[in-house]
């Protein structure tokens, strides 16, 4: 390798250790996280068989006989959300707010039985969500996945860039380990190799996970997400938005309308009275006045609309508030998001797949590729073959490092005598940093630490040696 090239080799080495020392611990526990949520199905009916499955009926309950039920059970708590049976043989489900805590109840649809309750915030997948999502830590945990993901992108181009072949024929270490190696150069080309063939699929995984984040994510969202003023009656002004709903450890609405704006009900005239019957919102316990629709004519209209089954109603949140009926589906094309009046059950918006634009719908197909739902149990498959690279992938560069790290020091690769110029990897970082706020002003801060106190203790270490 030519002196220009090998300071060149040396100078992106050094940016791919910092990076992978940062990023490698977040994606073993994204990796890990992502195989539990990645096997949700599988899991919630192996662990939880009782609650999630009935004997099918051919009769059963109404939503609001069904919600009366509840109320009975547990008449201090305020209803957050109701999930009809997706199936004959599925429960019908009550996500309810009881002293501070965020419950289920499981109740068998025909006869309204409890079948028993589950904590939704302290459960294997609603753990394993809210560490994905924001490391159990909110707001600095979602800004530091963030940072990881865009470090990610650092990592995997500098990390090409090492891998590319400079020397000799043969594809051993490039394209498959050497099983002739030992040691760190064996550990070395499995890292590579792993490396390269997850390259595509990690780059997918990175992008699509950005536009979940908190700060990135929702100025993406903002820009790309926009519905035509023709959807309302009267287009919402100031209102709160559709991604309110959502929390770090469930999903209710798509990415695609969380920027859609959330309209207002409409009170009846004073004495005017529907006379349904009483059910809960997220404010007034599990009663709610009468002169609001009741919770089956909301199951209705998502019947009428066709809105596949596996959606979700939440109910108002104060006078003005609206049903929400939201399916975040396994197949995008099937998404829906209805914002139903509480008083006369008016729909006030319904966007489905074809609403959404084109961006939209490239993100939402690319959530559901990340999550492993579009293609079943072998897209399952194939996600927990592409997560257990990206773990073998870091796992293995971490142990590299460790295994030749000099006691008591980092040891980053040594900064060449001579610093070349690099004008194309700092324009690649200079566009990463633009489109990628967090990660630019980071990048920054490493730069400055690197060039003014860590190369400076590394030269002493090496003088005094």
């Amino acid at each position: 390798m030519k002196t220009h090239d090998a300071n060149h080799y040396q100078r992106i080495w050094r940016w791919h250790f910092y990076a992978g020392l940062f990023v490698a611990p977040f994606l073993i526990l994204l990796s890990l996280t992502g195989i539990v949520y990645l096997f949700k199905p599988q899991l919630d009916n192996l662990m939880y068989p009782e609650l999630m499955k009935v004997t099918p009926a051919s009769q059963t309950l109404s939503a609001d006989q069904l919600l009366v039920k509840a109320m009975v059970t547990m008449p201090d708590a305020s209803l957050s959300k109701y999930l009809p049976p997706v199936s004959p043989d599925a429960s019908a489900q009550f996500i309810v707010r009881q002293g501070g805590r965020e419950l289920t109840l499981f109740l068998d649809p025909a006869s309204g039985a409890l079948l028993g309750t589950l904590d939704n915030q302290w459960n294997l997948q609603a753990v394993a969500r809210a560490l994905h999502a924001e490391l159990l830590i909110g707001t600095t945990g979602d800004r530091l996945i963030e940072l990881a993901a865009g470090w990610g992108i650092v990592l995997l181009i500098s990390g090409l860039y090492l891998w590319w072949p400079r020397k000799g024929p043969g594809v051993g270490g490039i394209l498959w380990p050497r099983m002739s190696q030992r040691g760190r150069l064996w550990w070395r080309d499995l890292h590579a190799v792993v490396g390269f063939w997850g390259a595509g699929f990690l780059l997918l995984l990175l992008l699509s996970g950005m536009t979940w984040t908190g700060f990135w994510g929702d100025q993406f969202a903002n820009v790309w997400n926009r519905f035509p003023a023709a959807m309302w009656n009267e287009v919402p002004k100031s209102a709160p938005l559709t991604r309110s709903l959502n929390q770090a450890h469930s999903q209710t609405v798509p990415w695609g309308t969380e920027t859609l704006p959330m309209p207002s009900s409409q009170p009846v005239a004073e004495g005017h009275d529907h006379s349904a019957m009483n059910h809960g919102d997220g404010h007034d316990g599990m009663v709610m006045p009468s002169h609001r629709i009741p919770l089956q004519q909301v199951v209705e209209i998502a019947r009428e609309r066709k809105v596949t089954p596996g959606y979700s109603i939440t109910p108002p949140a104060g006078e003005s508030g609206v049903y929400t009926i939201a399916l975040f589906a396994d197949d995008p094309r099937n998404d829906a998001t209805l914002h139903i009046d509480q008083y006369s059950g008016k729909v006030l918006a319904d966007v489905r797949w074809q609403d959404y634009g084109p961006v939209a719908k490239t993100v939402e197909t690319g959530v559901m590729l990340h999550t492993g739902k579009l293609y079943g149990w072998p897209h399952q498959l194939v996600m927990l073959i592409i997560c257990l690279m990206v773990l073998l992938s870091a796992v293995s560069g971490l142990w590299i490092w460790w295994s030749r790290r000099p006691q008591g020091r980092l040891a980053a690769p040594p900064l060449p005598a001579k610093l070349p110029p690099m004008r194309g990897a700092i324009a690649v970082l200079v566009l990463l940093g633009v489109c990628f706020p967090l990660v630019g002003a980071s990048m920054l801060v490493i730069w400055l630490l690197d060039s003014l106190i860590f190369s400076r203790r590394e030269t002493e270490a090496a003088q005094t040696s």
